[in-house]
Order: C-alpha cells, then structure tokens, then sequence
C-alpha cells in the first residue's frame, strides 16, 4: 500500500461516484425519491399506503442506480409494474419515465433550493490523488453530474466523466452491472484491474466486484459498513481523508 494514498502500488487510475462521495447530495436524492414515491402510492393506494423508507428502500431498491431502474425496482418489491412509457414522458404520467421525471423535478428543485455541497475531504484527496499521476474518472448514474461538478467547481478534477447522458448515449446499463465502471476504465486507457472503485451505495460495491476492480474502497456516510463489505468493498472508510494524501 502507498502511504501517500492508502491504495495498492498496482492501481493507476481512481474512479468516483459522484453522490454521496464527492457531494453531500445523498440526503437530498433520498428525500425526492421519499417524496416522489409517497405521493404515488398515496394516489394509487390512499391514505393506508405504506411510505417509502428513505433508510433502507431508498439503499436496497434505487442508491446508485439509473432513475428509471430505480423506479422499477422499488415498485417490483411492492408488486407494482408500470408501462415504461418515453423519455420524455411528464411527471405525472403512470409509466416507469413519468415517475422518473417526477423525481428528477423534485430533485432538481431541491438542489436550487438547497444547493449542492462537496465533501471537502473527498476534493482534497483527488487533488493529492493527481498530483501522484494518477488518472481520475466520475462515474454516476445521475444525468445532472456536468451541472452539480460545475456548481462546486470540480469538473476539471476529472479526465473522464460516464453519467447518465453517456450511459444512456453509449447503452451502458447502469450500477450494479459493472459497464460504467469499465468504460471508464477504458476511456481512461487503463484495466479494471489497475483501477480503484470510490463508491457509498450498495449497488456500486456490486458493480466494483463484478468488474473485478483493483480496489474498492466504500464511502460510509449512513452507518452502512457492514453491508458494504458485504456487497464487496476492500476497505470502508467514513471520509476519504482518511486513506492519506494530505486530505
């Protein structure tokens, strides 16, 4: 391991999930999921619906993954299926892409409202991380990551950005298949094997071990360490000051 970066020798290049990694949005992305999915299953169940937890529904059914993956995988484990509808479907259209949008609204509004915040010790250690030589790749399923990377001043911090518009441009499935990852990897003229995964959710520690990633380092910021080991993480830590660098 290297002192310096807390990583093995072998690894060349790092790659970042953007949520709950570099920025302090995890939070805001649960509540619009809550809100989103509460107001659905109130309209379609009434009052007596059973509210999405944003604990453990929003970490086991949409962290991580693309919105419309997230929708459909929610609403499979309370037995409802939708159309998948279109892209460009409104917010309150009954299809997979309507309640996507509906979330992507909230969001969004949400974030003016709020504003984004970036994890300090995370922009600092991506600094030291190429000052070492190393490559550096963001990686999120989120279509707004060119926006948010551009709000906190970070987009030159990276040499490669897969997000929700390259990955939908490209076809790349999203977390926990490994594909983004790997293309990231490849763009960034490196193998999987010679890469470190930075990941919080649960589906990117999948996505991390099924590419066979060098290293997976898993980002807890929810008290979630042992189902991160568990989904493949090498090392967990709570800031990625921690691993070194001078963060």
């Amino acid at each position: 391991m290297t002192q310096q970066l807390g990583l093995p020798e072998s690894i060349l290049a790092c790659l970042f999930d953007l949520d709950g990694v570099v920025t302090r949005t995890a939070v805001v992305h649960a509540a619009a999921w809550k809100e989103t999915f509460d107001v659905f299953l109130r309209e379609r169940e009434g009052e007596d619906f059973r509210p999405f937890d944003s604990v453990n529904d929003y970490d086991e059914y949409v962290d991580g993954r693309p919105r419309a993956d997230g929708v459909r995988t929610f609403l499979a484990s309370r037995g409802i299926e939708l159309p998948e509808g279109k892209p460009d479907d409104p917010p309150d259209a009954p299809t997979v892409n309507g309640v996507g949008n509906r979330k992507n609204a909230v969001l969004l509004e949400k974030i003016r409202a709020q504003g984004v915040e970036a994890y300090e010790g995370t922009l600092r250690y991506i600094e030291a991380v190429r000052a070492d030589g190393l490559r550096t790749a963001i990686v999120s399923s989120s279509a707004n990551t060119l926006d948010v990377l551009r709000s906190i001043d970070a987009e030159h911090l990276f040499d490669v950005r897969i997000d929700g518009v390259v990955a939908a441009e490209r076809g790349l499935p999203g977390k926990p298949h490994p594909d983004t990852f790997l293309a990231a990897a490849r763009d960034l003229g490196v193998e999987p094997s010679r890469a470190a995964v930075f990941e919080d959710a649960l589906a990117g520690m999948d996505a991390g071990r099924s590419g066979h990633f060098g290293y997976v380092v898993g980002v807890d910021r929810v008290g979630q360490t042992d189902a991160l080991f568990a989904h493949g993480a090498d090392i967990v830590v709570k800031d990625l000051a921690e691993l070194g660098g001078g963060a």
